[in-house]
């Protein structure tokens, strides 16, 4: 009975919004920067569903409007870029320098600590690209060979730790300048990083946009060049 009242689009879309701004309300309660509200909807979001019996597809179905408006989401940071143009004009050469770095430190570090934790040449091909965003990720993991959904899943959390963490951390080593911050949070944690980002400043969120473009063309020509030089 629970799941005909709900199996319906405006209910999901509903449950999802609703479940994010609980996760913003949890987060603004306990001042602890651990309470993403990613990391608490995911959860609600999942017990519904279970709950309900409403299937996953149906679900991802009626939450199309909100996958749609991701596009003008993003496309929105184009703006920033044109305010602060004169900004990463200036720093253009240490934004390209520290998106290549980013990429070639991301790749290898997979390649390095796999094997340190066990973990086969499957993993590696499916980790290398955690550092950019989800649909260049998964294409990546797709075409080296890996498994496409635990590239989707490394990608996530490595957005969360780095929204989660990178704040903290640049605090603690007391970076300051804006182009860092934002190099460091779009390099680190792409999306996630970069929603993060816009909240620290509006040079941070430009820098930080623009180093997912760049972190996503690198990372799609590193990997299969990285690839082809190991024996992958």
């Amino acid at each position: 009975m629970m799941g005909e009242i709900i199996c319906n689009v405006p209910v999901m879309l509903c449950i999802t919004v609703g479940a994010y701004l609980l996760g913003l309300w949890v987060k603004k309660k306990s001042g602890l920067a651990l309470m993403h509200p990613f990391l608490i909807s995911i959860p609600v979001i999942i017990a519904v569903i279970k709950s309900t019996g409403v299937s996953t597809a149906f679900y991802v179905e009626s939450n199309y409007l909100i996958e749609f408006m991701l596009g003008p989401c993003v496309v929105s940071l184009g703006y920033l870029l044109y305010v602060h143009r004169n900004v990463i004009r200036e720093h253009l050469a240490g934004i390209l320098s520290a998106a290549v770095v980013g990429s070639i430190v991301g790749v290898v570090s997979v390649w390095i600590l796999c094997p340190v934790f066990g973990l086969g040449d499957m993993f590696v091909r499916s980790l290398e690209a955690k550092s950019v965003t989800s649909p260049i990720a998964m294409d990546i993991a797709r075409e080296a060979g890996g498994n496409v959904s635990l590239a989707a899943v490394s990608v996530i959390l490595s957005g969360f730790i780095g929204a989660v963490i990178g704040p903290v951390m640049m605090k603690i080593l007391r970076i300051n300048d804006p182009v860092a911050r934002g190099l460091a949070m779009g390099c680190s944690s792409h999306g996630l990083g970069t929603a993060r980002a816009v909240e620290l400043g509006a040079v941070e969120g430009a820098v930080s946009g623009l180093s997912i473009a760049l972190m996503g063309i690198l990372t799609s020509l590193i990997v299969p060049l990285f690839n082809m030089a190991v024996g992958l």
